[in-house]
């Protein structure tokens, strides 16, 4: 790997760390603005509702801008809202400012995704991706822990700066480093080709379902460990440091395994020893000596999935590349929320600790439109190519 892909992997960390870093924050937040906590916790649904819709509007809005300029331009946006946001004085400022760190972190995602793979040799497309979402999970494993250190030291406003500082370096190192490239798109992104193939739409839903069913479990883990498992305390604590190492792992280990095997037994494998993984869990309660490494398993899978399915969208059209990386961003936090939401649905119908077993559910629908998508390209037997769209 390049000295740009490690530098771009450190974009889509410093961006996405924003996401959630505001979770640990709250009270601080809440008592300073003197909002209610509900009101103050909007600030991480307004940047993933905004992370969502930004995504696949940046491919067809910037579309004749050259991808590394758009990348330094998404990075400054990134630093000056973060700066307004710490100087923030009341909750609306403070909500535009998480807007538009929102839509520069979607856009950094985005063009460090096609900027990696295409700086990439080919048959190390997948682990670039990879190497991307392991920026991306590990944003979103170590934000909170991070937000609540530097927010305990110096209070929630240095949390802000904080954030701008360290994109301020990742935009100085990826002006000097990162090659300068082509446009994201010159004709407007391929949607309308994009989602009618059959293949890729499938391919989009196997992000959304499997992603969803590892969020109706993990929204609700904190109290599935300590409740179900018999895990509380520091080994709380311990069960989440775990099951982030093994997420920031999976991000590689996707992409590894889509150079190894043919991308489309990838899309297959994947979502398919997610399903075996999710429904082994309840084996290990009460156990949690085994418990803790199933866990790590499950996790470890549930971050292989987007570089699995990133690699088989690009390599099954190359033409509708960027429309099927920016759709799939959008995706994963369509699946977030999906998942939330039929956590909390099961959870008036049915004890904790049958969570795994209403993932399982879509999981299991993640494997059917993976297999749908596995035996349609076979039948295809091609890959399209850059021409048209």
């Amino acid at each position: 790997m390049g000295l740009a892909i490690y530098l771009l992997t450190l974009a889509t960390f410093a961006t996405g760390t924003a996401e959630n870093i505001v979770i640990g924050i709250l009270p601080d937040i809440a008592g300073h603005l003197d909002v209610p906590i509900g009101l103050a916790g909007q600030l991480t649904s307004v940047f993933s509702v905004t992370f969502a819709v930004t995504a696949p509007l940046a491919l067809v809005l910037t579309r004749h801008v050259p991808r590394k300029r758009l990348l330094c331009a998404a990075l400054l946006l990134f630093i000056a809202s973060s700066l307004v946001a710490a100087l923030a004085g009341n909750i609306w400022v403070l909500f535009a400012a998480r807007i538009a760190m929102a839509a520069a972190s979607a856009t950094v995602c985005l063009v460090a995704t096609l900027l990696a793979t295409e700086s990439a040799p080919p048959g190390l497309r997948g682990r670039a991706i990879g190497m991307i979402f392991m920026g991306i999970s590990g944003s979103l494993v170590l934000g909170v822990p991070a937000g609540m250190v530097v927010c305990g030291l110096f209070g929630w406003r240095a949390v802000f700066v904080a954030l701008a500082l360290l994109a301020a370096a990742v935009l100085a190192a990826c002006h000097l480093a990162v090659p300068a490239s082509d446009v994201l798109s010159r004709r407007g992104g391929g949607y309308r080709r994009h989602l009618s193939s059959v293949p890729l739409a499938s391919a989009q839903l196997v992000s959304i379902l499997m992603i969803g069913g590892h969020f109706v479990l993990f929204a609700y883990l904190a109290p599935y460990v300590a409740t179900v498992v018999g895990v509380a305390g520091d080994g709380l604590v311990l069960a989440f440091l775990a099951f982030g190492v093994a997420g920031v792992s999976g991000g590689y280990l996707g992409g590894l395994l889509s150079d190894r095997l043919a991308p489309r037994a990838a899309l297959l494998c994947t979502p398919l020893a997610y399903l075996l993984a999710l429904v082994a869990i309840p084996l290990f309660v009460g156990r949690p000596a085994l418990f803790f490494p199933a866990m790590m398993v499950w996790a470890c899978i549930s971050w292989m999935i987007s570089p699995v399915v990133q690699n088989f969208l690009m390599t099954t059209d190359a033409g509708t590349a960027g429309a099927g990386v920016s759709l799939n961003l959008s995706a994963m936090h369509i699946g977030v929320g999906l998942g939330t939401a039929a956590g909390g649905v099961a959870l008036e119908t049915m004890p904790l600790a049958a969570l795994p077993l209403a993932g399982a559910v879509l999981a299991a629908l993640a494997v059917v439109f993976a297999a749908a998508a596995f035996h349609l390209t076979a039948r295809r037997g091609t890959v399209r190519g850059a021409a048209g769209t």
